[in-house]
């Protein structure tokens, strides 16, 4: 059975043992995938659950408050692709001041040792964690020929020579190169949520929205043309629904928290409380601000024509066979031994 749990301090979860796999797991992309895919892979062969550990709010965040980094994935979505990846338990671990002044030792012993009966663990390459970063590989693998555990890295993944990393791929969103972050991320980058109701501007001014609130700070800000899944219009009619995306803070009617704003072409159609995804395909322009509604509805039709004219020439993954490109499979664990004995929810609306 599935498990998520928020806390390093608690009762044994694993009595059985368990095989963990710790990061940020910033977007999941193919070089997380192939450290989660490993570690599941080892949880089968020894028969035990597979666990993955990441943290809410990221780090990162955690630091730099006042200006915290992009995010590519909130909390839901990354705990549902984990689970989707065959990670059986999955700690979303509340890092908080507590956390932070957790020493990297009181973390193996408190929660992979005594907590998870961790029988291994791994990680990606140079990561770190603990109090002052101060826990790495060699410390799990020496804390591992003490306690029992094995200790291991999987080692950088590439595609066509470059290293995929978060970093990389926000660079390229914020870019605009969508087809490069694919690939790097194995899949065409999306923001999903569930429809919600709106401020229904957008339907007075003859585009009705879908809106997904995402309550950290975006690597996007812009106008996109997109593709949105997990629709169905009353002509019956599914599949990817070609649209035109605002995604930002809205400044022409004085929006304050980012909002992605998607308007499906020719859509009719009830979405409130459906769960769908977007998929960004093309940037447009960047966000601004408009002197008046009129200026603002205009430029909104210039937007739809450019987002129509590119989507037809643009098939969505899901219209189109498979991509085919180096995947994480391809990936193996770094030469390290295995054995020291031997990486919200977001809503949305149309309307």
């Amino acid at each position: 059975m599935s498990r998520l749990f928020r806390d390093v301090e608690g009762g044994v979860l694993f009595p059985q043992g368990s095989v963990a796999c710790i990061g940020a797991f910033d977007g999941l992309h193919r070089g997380h995938r192939a450290l989660v895919r490993h570690a599941v892979e080892r949880a089968r062969a020894l028969g035990v659950p597979a666990v993955a550990l990441a943290f809410e709010p990221l780090p990162r965040e955690f630091f730099a408050r006042d200006n915290p980094p992009p995010r590519l994935m909130l909390a839901r979505d990354k705990v549902a692709t984990l689970r989707g990846l065959g990670i059986d338990s999955v700690g979303l671990l509340r890092f908080d001041a507590k956390m932070a002044a957790t020493s990297a030792e009181d973390f193996v012993r408190g929660l992979l040792v005594r907590r998870l009966g961790a029988r291994e663990v791994w990680i990606g390459p140079k990561f770190h964690f603990g109090n002052r970063r101060g826990g790495d590989l060699a410390l799990l693998q020496a804390m591992g020929a003490e306690l029992g555990f094995a200790a291991g890295e999987i080692a950088p993944v590439h595609l066509g020579g470059e290293r995929i990393s978060s970093t990389r791929i926000r660079e390229l969103l914020v870019a605009g190169e969508f087809a490069h972050a694919a690939d790097l991320l194995g899949r065409p980058y999306t923001i999903g949520g569930r429809v919600v109701r709106g401020q229904q501007l957008g339907r007075t001014l003859g585009f009705p929205t879908a809106n997904l609130r995402f309550p950290r700070t975006p690597a996007l800000s812009g106008i996109y043309a997109t593709w949105v899944h997990g629709v169905f219009g009353d002509s019956g009619r599914s599949g990817p629904w070609p649209s035109v995306s605002s995604f930002g803070t809205r400044p022409t009617v004085q929006g304050v928290e980012p909002l992605l704003e998607a308007h499906l072409f020719d859509f009719q159609g009830d979405l409130y409380g459906r769960h769908i995804e977007v998929e960004f395909v093309a940037k447009l322009r960047d966000e601004e601000k408009f002197n008046d509604l009129p200026a603002l509805t205009e430029q909104m039709h210039r937007d739809a024509r450019q987002a129509r004219h590119i989507l037809s020439k643009h098939a969505s993954p899901s219209q189109k066979p498979a991509h085919s490109c180096a995947d994480t499979e391809n990936a193996s664990p770094s030469q390290q031994p295995a054995h020291p004995c031997a990486d919200s929810s977001i809503t949305a609306a149309q309307g």
